[in-house]
């Protein structure tokens, strides 16, 4: 009879194994979230990058229909928003340069514009994000112009943003 009693025992899980596999399944869930958190951070990065090539192209759109980078009333709502264009522009040439508007870069916060450059070359504008950490001037930003360029003062229009810190200073 006492053997019966063992073959029953045996045949289901004590707690401290129910404990252990569910710590192990805990520590694996939390192993799991932070790399996917992790590629979320980069992913979001990389979009980032790309809603500035967006707005860049439709930069360069508008000033080839305008002869001038939106003025900093109009801003970049004028490129998806053309009653946003100054009352005293040529209104024939409104259209939209953006399909869907961008107001906000991946971090909820406003895309950064000044249409004269504060990095050497009046003729041309910065574009930025603060990125992650939505600080102006930290390492995260992503920027229209290189790091070299707001340490420098110079500025050359960029097909790739770039990981730098805006220039607050002429």
């Amino acid at each position: 009879m006492d053997q019966g009693a063992n073959s029953r025992r045996r045949a289901g899980f004590t707690l401290i194994e129910v404990m252990i596999v569910i710590a192990i399944v805990v520590a694996l869930t939390g192993i799991v979230a932070l790399s996917v958190f992790g590629r979320q951070k980069e992913a979001d990065r990389k979009l980032a990058e790309i809603d500035l090539n967006n707005l860049q192209s439709a930069l360069k759109l508008f000033r080839f229909d305008h002869g001038r980078w939106p003025t900093e009333q109009e801003g970049l709502r004028v490129l998806w928003d053309s009653t946003a264009l100054d009352a005293e522009a040529d209104q024939s040439k409104a259209k939209k340069y953006l399909d869907k508007p961008m107001p906000t870069d991946r971090w909820g916060l406003a895309w950064n514009y000044r249409p004269v450059s504060e990095h050497g070359d009046e003729d041309l504008y910065d574009l930025w994000s603060n990125g992650p950490d939505k600080i102006e001037g930290t390492e995260d930003d992503v920027t229209s112009y290189t790091k070299s360029d707001a340490e420098t003062g110079g500025s050359t229009p960029s097909e790739m943003p770039s990981t730098g810190s805006p220039s607050t200073g002429g």
